[in-house]
This record gives structure tokens, sequence and C-alpha cells, in this order.
């Protein structure tokens, strides 16, 4: 990991989330890890997508004009990681139109050159994926609802990134009911998480 791109979701300052993303930060640093970070809510990124957008979401280089920076970011960074909170058990629509808007045909996948084709992904220089996030669910609420946040990083994103991409994942669940002790465990369990994701050999194509 040399050039880690973390995109950061959560409205408040003081919330939890904010602690999980200085962790995630200050352990970038101590490896030596170049890094940008992209706080949503504090930047006040637009999550709509507009009907000009949608017209002209498949037209390269167009489409990239008003997300130029988010598509730059994610063309320079080698290892993406998202801080979020997990609500109504999925992303915050913050972080989804960020997704929905930054995601464009020409940088994040490439479109079908004929009819019965696939998209083929377009982010295979991004070689490590990080996720971590809080839930109020229980974890067995959670994964009987199916997970789709998770679900659309770990897979739905996952599957446009390099093709060995390593990956973590950390969760703390039954946040409402959260206690100094189950957080620091937490905050100890993303720690441990990213140090090994850092420090992973960054897998080779073929």
């Amino acid at each position: 990991m040399k050039r880690a791109l973390v995109v950061y979701c959560h409205p408040r300052e003081t919330s939890f989330n904010r602690g999980i993303r200085d962790l995630v930060v200050a352990r970038l640093e101590t490896a030596g890890v170049e890094y940008r970070l992209r706080d949503l809510y504090a930047e006040g990124f637009d999550p709509v997508m507009s009907a000009h957008e949608h017209e002209i979401y498949e037209n390269v280089p167009e489409n990239r004009a008003l997300v130029d920076r988010d598509c730059t970011d994610l063309e320079w960074c080698d290892s993406l990681i998202f801080v979020y909170p997990t609500w109504w058990y999925g992303l915050p629509a913050m972080l989804k139109g960020w997704l929905d808007r930054t995601m464009v045909a020409g940088v994040a996948f490439i479109m079908p050159q004929k009819d019965g084709d696939d998209i083929k992904p377009g982010l295979t220089h991004i070689t490590k994926l990080g996720v971590f996030t809080t839930c109020g669910a229980s974890r067995w609420l959670t994964f009987f609802v199916g997970a789709p946040g998770k679900r659309t990083l770990m897979r739905g994103l996952r599957v446009i990134l390099a093709k060995r991409c390593k990956t973590a994942f950390a969760a703390h669940f039954l946040m409402d009911s959260s206690t100094p002790e189950s957080r620091a465990k937490h905050l100890t369990r993303v720690q441990k998480r990213l140090d090994k994701l850092i420090s992973a050999p960054t897998p080779k194509e073929g």
C-alpha cells in the first residue's frame, strides 16, 4: 500500500466513526502511506445525480466533469478505505450518492464494446480495499437481512478492482447499546485488520 484514498461519511463530528477515521489515518501515517482524505459531509458533497449527469453518464470524458477531483483521486490511489455508519442495513445516502456520481464509465468501468458484452473493470490498479463500519442492529439481524451495505462494497465494488484485491472488513454491531469496552475492542480490531492490509504483499495480476 503506497497511496490510499480514505472516504469518510458521517454528519457528526463527535461520532464514534470519527474516532475510527482518525485511527485509520494515524495507522496510514505510521506506515508511511501517502493518503487523501475525503470527508463527504464536511465538504458538502452533493450526492444527488442530476438529470444532466444521468444523461451523459456513459459519455467519456464529459461524464467526469462535475466530479473530476473524485475521479482523479480514484485513478491516483492503489488502496481504497471506507469509514461510515450502516443505516437501515445499507450505505448512508451520502456515500451511496458518492458512488453513483463518481463511479462513471471510463473511470470505474469500461462500457461494453458490442451487443451482449458485459462491462469491464476500470479500477484494476486498486489492489487493497478496507471497509470499517458501525451497525445499530445485531450481527445476526444484519446478516439475516443480507447486509446490503457490506455487499455493495465488498462484492459490487470489489469486482471492478484488481482481480486478486486484498480486503479487510470490521463492523461494530449493536452500537446503540455499545460500551466504552466494546468500542475500544472494535478500535483494536480495526487497527489489527488495517495493519495487516497495509503490510500485505501487493497482489500480482495475471
